[in-house]
């Protein structure tokens, strides 16, 4: 009996010895941290999502990237220009929005879309991924997902590859396509170069493996899909997503096409409508921020892809 005894308290201390060497071989990004609390909209708390509870670890996977050199496009990139400038107040609103959606949910990894091109799905995704990115202690990945045609990389004036497509095809790793750009705690991956059949990449795993890995180096993830109406893959995207934001554009999206765009996401995961270029009252708008030091702003939020 004692030799049996001995048998499987030794069989206990290898199995033991095995997993201890399985999670330190595991690489950043692989091993997952507990839940937390919600996060509140204040631009001087310190992040106490699972990207801040191991800074360390953090750190020295981040420090893989390569610092990136941008040009951006100042007429679009609204934040990279004046954090107080016309229209960065809507997407501070829209930033609240999301963190009071996040007290009552999980909210992190964000796809932002439209029902057809032209809506503006991209100016809204870079600008609110900067918006969340300006707030003191929050680290924000912006994601290129459109594959067919992509335009986050024009106006970042940032480089195009290697990208998304690139490790969809498992040619790269999450580090070798993240880009580090002009603003702290700021990170870009780009669609990638083009491939003849994006959708196949899209549908093929890796994109969910590659949110789960990143999920925990950062505080919001917003990705930046095609549109929900000509091609699938808005739904694929939005299957590895917490959430969803529709972008229509003001007297110009068909109702038609906007509600059949809303079909193709389940009812949990929509968050809700950005209205892209809306039309004002300027004197009203001038009139109400003039009493806190601004004037001239006329409420519009504008974009094109």
């Amino acid at each position: 009996m004692s030799r049996i005894h001995e048998a499987l308290k030794r069989a206990e201390q290898d199995r033991a010895e095995a997993q201890a060497a399985q999670i330190g071989s595991a690489l950043p990004g692989e091993v997952s941290s507990p839940p937390t609390a919600p996060n509140s909209d204040s631009s001087t708390s310190i992040a106490r999502s699972s990207s801040s509870s191991n800074p360390i670890v953090q750190h020295d996977a981040l420090s893989r990237c390569t610092p990136s050199k941008w040009s951006p496009d100042m007429k679009t990139m609204l934040f990279l220009k004046d954090e107080q400038g016309p229209g960065t107040e809507e997407f501070r609103t829209l930033r609240s929005r999301l963190y009071q959606m996040r007290e009552k949910q999980p909210l992190k990894k964000i796809l932002v879309t439209s029902s057809l091109p032209k809506e503006g799905k991209s100016f809204v995704a870079a600008n609110l991924a900067q918006a969340l990115a300006w707030q003191q202690g929050r680290r924000v990945l912006l994601i290129d997902g459109d594959l067919r045609a992509s335009r986050l990389h024009l106006a970042l004036g940032s480089a195009s590859t290697p990208g998304l497509s690139e490790y969809l095809q498992g040619e790269v790793d999450e580090f070798r396509i993240m880009q580090r750009g002009v603003m702290e705690n700021f990170f870009f991956i780009p669609a990638g170069r083009s491939n003849a059949h994006p959708g196949e990449l899209i549908a093929n795993g890796r994109l969910k493996v590659l949110l789960n890995r990143v999920e925990g180096l950062f505080d919001w993830v917003i990705v930046d899909s095609p549109p929900a109406v000509p091609v699938s893959d808005a739904g694929l995207i939005a299957n590895s997503c917490d959430g969803v934001l529709m972008v229509v554009r003001s007297c110009e999206t068909p109702s038609d096409l906007a509600l059949k765009a809303r079909a193709e996401f389940d009812d949990r995961l929509l968050l809700g409508v950005v209205l892209n270029g809306a039309r004002g009252n300027s004197a009203s708008y001038g009139k109400y921020y003039g009493a806190y030091g601004r004037s001239g702003e006329d409420g519009r939020v504008r974009g094109k892809e």
